[in-house]
């Protein structure tokens, strides 16, 4: 309420953050009318965010339930993953959260992106669905021919992830699924050029595979096999970190090191069930 009534106070009023101008004199009835519009417009502005806010949380369900859908496809076909995404997802935050603050990631490694891995994490082998039955579940090691078609699962996961977002439209490739594109098609490389599917070395690889790398490596070793039991906790850890600047890129590996009793905790945690967590001791 003022005794300024000129146009000109009026807008630098509104400007300032008033959401209405009331010149003397003034009508009772008529303030207490304004007053009471404006309580009301609030009380439809909080109901309009309480809304929108459960839409929200709503949809971040939805895309939580279809990842994990679209990555059980993949887990239920291949009977030696176990709990294998559930574990991975987990190793791939912390490791974004070690190295969120470091000079060559910190850029990249904001709270939402950080986020994003871990939601499309469990998506990097979704590409298996595509290997022939024969190959994914033979009781033994792969021979070449094999092997060279066990890796076109990369490929195929790529393909499906760029086929969802063609469907979703412009938004899909700032979404999650752009994260999950590159986890899918490049979590195989190696740092040395001497991964698949396309020889990527060193900092063209995407960061969110080279994080992936690290956590599917880790628990592939930890993890029994037709072919192989499994590993205990410290002798993975000696084989990746013999494998620093070959197949791991030194900085996430580094970060792997500095943390590695929380990757154990973690697959203590979520142990697959014919797997006691104390094997890994």
């Amino acid at each position: 309420v003022t005794a300024m009534a000129e146009v000109e106070d009026e807008t630098k009023g509104l400007l300032a953050g008033g959401v209405d101008y009331i010149t003397k004199p003034v009508s009772a009835p008529i303030v207490k009318a304004r007053v009471r519009n404006h309580m009301q417009l609030k009380l439809h502005q909080d109901h309009l965010e309480e809304l929108v806010q459960s839409r929200t949380r709503e949809l971040a369900l939805t895309q939580d339930v279809t990842i994990h859908g679209l990555a059980s496809l993949a887990e239920t076909r291949d009977n030696e993953t176990g709990r294998h995404l559930l574990r991975t997802q987990h190793y791939v935050r912390i490791l974004a959260l070690q190295l969120k603050d470091h000079p060559n990631f910190r850029d990249y490694l904001d709270e939402t992106t950080v986020e994003m891995l871990y939601k499309s994490a469990p998506l990097h082998d979704i590409g298996k669905v595509g290997v022939p039955d024969a190959i994914l579940l033979k009781p033994g090691r792969l021979d070449e021919d094999e092997f060279e078609e066990m890796k076109q699962h990369a490929c195929h996961g790529r393909d499906a992830i760029l086929r969802a977002a063609e469907l979703m439209g412009d938004h899909a490739i700032t979404s999650f699924l752009r994260y999950a594109l590159e986890i899918t098609y490049t979590h195989h490389e190696r740092w040395d050029g001497t991964g698949y599917p396309q020889g990527l070395a060193g900092s063209d690889i995407p960061i969110s595979g080279r994080l992936m790398a690290v956590a599917d490596v880790y628990d592939a070793l930890i993890s029994r096999r037709v072919y192989k039991p499994p590993l205990t906790h410290e002798r993975a850890v000696e084989i990746m970190r013999q494998s620093r600047g070959s197949h791991f890129d030194p900085d996430a590996l580094d970060a792997f090191l500095e943390i590695e009793d929380r990757f154990r905790g973690i697959a203590m945690q979520y142990a697959d069930q014919d797997e006691p967590g104390d094997s890994l001791c």
